[in-house]
């Protein structure tokens, strides 16, 4: 077969006078041509600029799947879990004096009313009052043992625990709680058959991940939420070892010691605070934090926790500066309690803890809930940086205890002012240090801040004892004055002061 012969349909007959043949190199040819001719009116006319396009944003590639991102089916959840969580409702007992006592006063008509007219008509009897309040718990073991917040059953003198399954109500006393965590462990006596939350594992909680509360809101026994972890480690000032899971489930009063589920099922948190008038944001104690005081709880109904001796700050990045570091990871240790386990050990103030018993410590609020998790006794790791080395202390765990102030005698007053930094400074009295808490009379303090000056800006305050000046110890007027003048053509000092009885590094920058 001849292919030149072909009739590719041009609107002649094939074969006949003039009519023109069409081989494949010449149908290839035009295709080209046509082609070409597109490409340079469209760059011609910048009709589109798609390379351009795809460097500015970015889009799925050619033939990609796209996944989707969509909520979990709650309803089996809800029906599993449901029955492990109980409605807490408490009962206290208050005293309340009368809303309009009357004036004393002592008259002729004592005798007649018992000797004193004030205590007849109730000025010195306050009344008793009960206040009920609503909260949430779960159910953690078969013998009937239920976990909650410490402030839903703070001061109760009744607890009283609401099961879902049979609506039946049961009295409820307490094992164990510890403030300092907002926790406490209950327990009933209703069988052991009773259905149980499954503790999970809040560290491995991802943010963005679907999480479902379940509680008592407003007394609104079994209602469920859900939503997602809107943030770990979160610092909301309820207490020395915040680290709370930010959730956007609705929480409400009601909703306080109450779980926080994932989606296996698992506890991870427990709800536990809201912010007043916000919307979307709640807080619930990761479940890990629990479970290392968990079994102390029960066998002791309390919680002892380690202990090391030290007052620590945040390392600022001006701080940072002054010590010769680049990085702010670390606590700053800011005074050591003599005979107690970190100066034992050989610690000191200005040192600066980066990990603790193999643990790391990226910032000040990580080392109280590692120190307080570590058992007293335990001999562990602390690496520090001093003097811009690092080095490794063992410290030995003890538990915590009190101290004592000294009483220290007078010191004769007189005034030094300083210019540069914009302060004035005069010797510590036993009397000025008493009220001021200090925790002894040797030093200087702040009688006068001037506003705007470096001192103000780096937040000094009236009041302030200086302990010392980059390192230089401060005992007197003489050493301050010494002090002073070693820095004075530095850009920035370094004060370690003490204020409401603890110790602070403060960095004051200069102009030179």
């Amino acid at each position: 077969m001849d292919i030149n012969n072909k009739d590719y349909g041009m609107g002649r007959p094939r074969g006949g006078p003039g009519a023109p043949r069409y081989g494949i190199k010449t149908v290839i040819v035009v295709a080209v041509l046509s082609i070409l001719a597109g490409v340079i009116i469209t760059a011609r006319f910048d009709l589109t600029n798609i390379s351009g396009a795809q460097t500015f944003w970015k889009e799925p590639g050619a033939g990609a799947a796209a996944k989707v991102y969509g909520p979990p089916d709650f309803v089996e959840l809800a029906k599993n879990l449901e029955p492990t969580v109980v409605n807490i409702s408490t009962t206290q007992i208050i005293k309340e004096k009368p809303m309009f006592p009357f004036p004393q006063f002592n008259g002729p008509f004592d005798d007649f009313f018992g000797g004193n007219l004030n205590k007849f008509f109730g000025q010195e009897m306050p009344r008793e009052l009960k206040r009920q309040s609503l909260g949430s718990g779960f159910i953690i073991n078969r013998d009937g043992y239920i976990l909650t917040n410490y402030h839903v059953i703070a001061n109760a003198t009744e607890i009283m625990v609401t099961l879902p399954h049979n609506r039946k109500d049961y009295k409820a006393r307490v094992v164990g709680s510890d403030r300092k965590l907002d926790i406490a462990l209950i327990k009933i006596k209703a069988g052991d058959n009773l259905p149980v939350a499954v503790l999970g594992n809040s560290d491995n909680v991802q943010i963005g991940e679907w999480v479902l509360a379940i509680g008592n809101p407003f007394g609104l026994g079994g209602t469920v939420t859900k939503g997602i972890i809107s943030q770990k480690g979160r610092i909301i000032g309820a207490g020395p070892y915040d680290n709370f899971l930010q959730t956007d489930a609705s929480i409400n009063p009601g909703n306080s010691g109450g779980p926080l589920f994932d989606m296996k099922g698992n506890v991870v948190g427990i709800n536990t605070a809201i912010v007043a008038g916000g919307q979307g944001i709640g807080f619930a104690i990761p479940i890990n934090m629990v479970k290392d005081v968990l079994v102390q709880l029960k066998e002791k109904g309390k919680v002892t926790r380690g202990w090391i001796g030290v007052s620590i700050q945040e390392l600022t990045p001006d701080l940072a500066k002054s010590f010769g570091l680049k990085s702010t990871n670390g606590a700053l240790v800011s005074s050591v309690s003599p005979g107690d386990p970190a100066a034992l050990a050989g610690m000191k103030p200005g040192d600066i803890i980066t990990s603790f018993d193999s643990k790391p410590v990226t910032d000040m609020n990580d080392l109280p809930r590692i120190v307080a998790v570590t058992p007293p006794g335990k001999t562990v790791p602390v690496t520090i940086i001093r003097d811009g080395k690092e080095m490794t202390l063992s410290v030995k765990v003890g538990a915590k205890t009190g101290g004592e102030t000294a009483e220290v005698e007078t010191a004769p007053r007189k005034e030094a002012v300083d210019t540069r930094l914009g302060i004035s400074v005069m010797p510590l009295s036993p009397a000025i240090a008493r009220e001021l808490g200090a925790t002894n009379a040797e030093g200087v303090v702040v009688s006068d801040v001037r506003e705007d000056s470096a001192a103000w800006l780096a937040g000094i305050r009236k009041g302030d004892i200086i302990r010392e000046i980059d390192s230089r110890k401060i005992k007197s007027m003489k050493d301050y004055s010494a002090a002073i003048k070693a820095s004075a053509r530095a850009n920035a000092i370094r004060l370690l002061i003490e204020r409401e009885g603890q110790d602070i590094y403060v960095a004051i920058g200069l102009n030179g």
